[in-house]
């Protein structure tokens, strides 16, 4: 769900001090799914929080190393994905009360600018749509490694976090607000690799 012009932003942070070979044109990388996970928590009640997660996301990047600022990020998932750890928490989160994933079953998120604000944070803008809503969002995204040559896989590779809080019930997911928290946090934990 929010999964991301924050990913270029970091992205390009990351290889700009990297590599030492210059790049005229933005370069593509990819996420790993096996390490990219988006978890989000919401209050139940004041007595709890609920907590969830998407994982084994696909995700692309172009990466513009000589002007980070230039990079971007596109990604798109199935929110029947959804990992609740219960399956009747699912079946409500699939209902028309929440994600109405008969109806919206995609989530996506278009990165529209990066502002980087030092050597390993960035601030990813981007349009984030669920259950058919696009609305603004603004990913707080921080560089935690990057690598010339992943000892595995042998291409560059590069991992960052970010977080973000949104308002469900501007996607149309309001149910049993206030009861239930409007403000969701959401944690994202990507790795990306070169594109071959």
């Amino acid at each position: 769900m929010f999964t991301t012009t924050l990913k270029s932003a970091v992205v390009a942070l990351a290889f700009a001090g990297v590599s030492s070979a210059a790049v005229a044109a933005p370069v593509a990388y990819k996420f790993d799914p096996s390490h990219s996970q988006i978890v989000f928590k919401i209050n139940h009640l004041g007595l709890s929080t609920t907590t969830a997660m998407f994982s084994g996301f696909d995700g692309n990047i172009q990466f513009d190393q000589e002007d980070p600022a230039a990079s971007s990020v596109e990604v798109s998932f199935p929110v029947t994905t959804l990992l609740t750890g219960w399956e009747a928490r699912y079946d409500h989160f699939m209902s028309p009360d929440m994600f109405n994933a008969s109806e919206n079953s995609d989530v996506t998120f278009v990165s529209t600018n990066i502002e980087v604000t030092d050597d390993t944070n960035a601030k990813i803008s981007g349009d984030l749509t669920i259950n058919g809503i696009t609305k603004p969002v603004v990913l707080d995204a921080v560089l935690n490694a990057a690598l010339e040559e992943h000892p595995m896989a042998k291409t560059p590779w590069a991992g960052f976090d970010a977080t973000a809080t949104v308002l469900r019930s501007e996607f149309g997911l309001g149910a049993f607000v206030p009861f239930v928290g409007d403000e969701v946090e959401i944690a994202i934990s990507v790795e990306a690799m070169q594109a071959e």
